[in-house]
């Protein structure tokens, strides 16, 4: 098998277990992105973790922030400037409508980049680099959380 499509198999299998569907290559049984936001009401999307941090909502918001950025890099090499404090200044408290949002948001973020990187057929370090920061990145807020979450659910 080629170097390249090692990569690309190595890269939707990590995306895949850090989105949706934990495969155990770093993760535990039920504990993808996906499967975690399941987990998570409004309310506690809605709490500042430890009084004076950034809510889950915030976090969800922030990583789909981040894939959208990271698609306009790849696709058109945008890099035009992001205001990327937005998100921590301005969400914190949701609806559950606004919730079931945000994840939605995600989700159709998350697929709009697995469809992209099928479509690759020749990567360069663009596309090696936005993708593998997709995952690297969300795997840092999957952490951040989970972690946040075992406050949150003492606390709840």
């Amino acid at each position: 098998m080629a170097l390249e499509q090692e990569f690309v198999n190595n890269l939707f299998q990590f995306m895949e277990e850090t989105f949706e569907n934990v495969q155990g290559i770093y993760l535990d049984k039920g504990t993808s992105l996906f499967e975690t936001l399941e987990t998570v009401s409004a309310a506690e999307a809605s709490i500042p973790v430890g009084g004076k941090c950034a809510s889950l909502a915030a976090q969800v918001a922030h990583v789909t922030f981040y894939i959208d950025s990271a698609e306009r890099y790849i696709v058109n090499h945008d890099t035009s400037p992001r205001d990327w404090g937005y998100i921590w200044r301005t969400v914190e408290k949701v609806t559950p409508e606004e919730w079931e949002a945000y994840k939605s948001k995600l989700r159709e973020a998350y697929q709009r980049m697995g469809k992209l990187f099928h479509e690759i057929s020749t990567w360069n370090d663009d596309s090696i680099g936005g993708a593998l920061s997709i995952v690297v990145h969300t795997a840092y807020h999957l952490g951040e959380i989970r972690q946040a979450l075992c406050t949150l659910k003492q606390e709840g």
